[in-house]
């Protein structure tokens, strides 16, 4: 009788992350959304962080329209696992490093509370504070091009 094989590691991807995956397409974040689609990595949100990218989905800015804007919706909750409200804060785990940008908080905490093994992100204040969880071996933080399943 085989063992059930262990899940795969999660993964936090911000919101800027996930525009370069399913609005822009970009070929720096290809590994990350091959390994998504391959179930190799699972990605996780929670319900504030996959409000906050519904709500960017709407900016005059981007090439979303209302015609495009179901399948890029519909495509990333096929790839990111929205978790329950438990995972908002990991009650007893080691303190966080605080962020400059407090809007940005809720991708460390999602981090930890999920037991993430990394944290990508293209948000300087994120990545200002990529020395401090590794020192701490909270989880990795990075930009999608540096991101590799060897990292952590």
């Amino acid at each position: 009788m085989s063992a059930d094989p262990s899940p795969p590691p999660r993964i936090v991807l911000d919101t800027n992350v996930c525009l370069d995956l399913f609005v822009f397409h970009e070929p720096q974040s290809a590994a990350l959304h091959v390994a998504m689609q391959c179930g190799t990595i699972e990605a996780v949100t929670r319900a504030d962080c996959r409000d906050e990218w519904l709500r960017v989905l709407r900016y005059p800015q981007l090439p979303v329209t209302d015609a495009t804007r179901p399948m890029i919706e519909a495509s990333f909750d096929a790839l990111v696992r929205c978790l329950p409200d438990e995972f908002a804060t990991a009650p007893g785990a080691a303190p966080l490093p605080r962020c400059a940008d407090p809007d940005d908080q809720k991708f460390l905490e999602l981090a930890q509370a999920s037991g993430a093994r990394w944290l990508v992100s293209k948000d300087n204040e994120l990545l200002k504070l990529a020395p401090r969880c590794a020192r701490d071996a909270l989880f990795w933080i990075g930009l999608p091009q540096a991101w590799s399943p060897r990292k952590a």
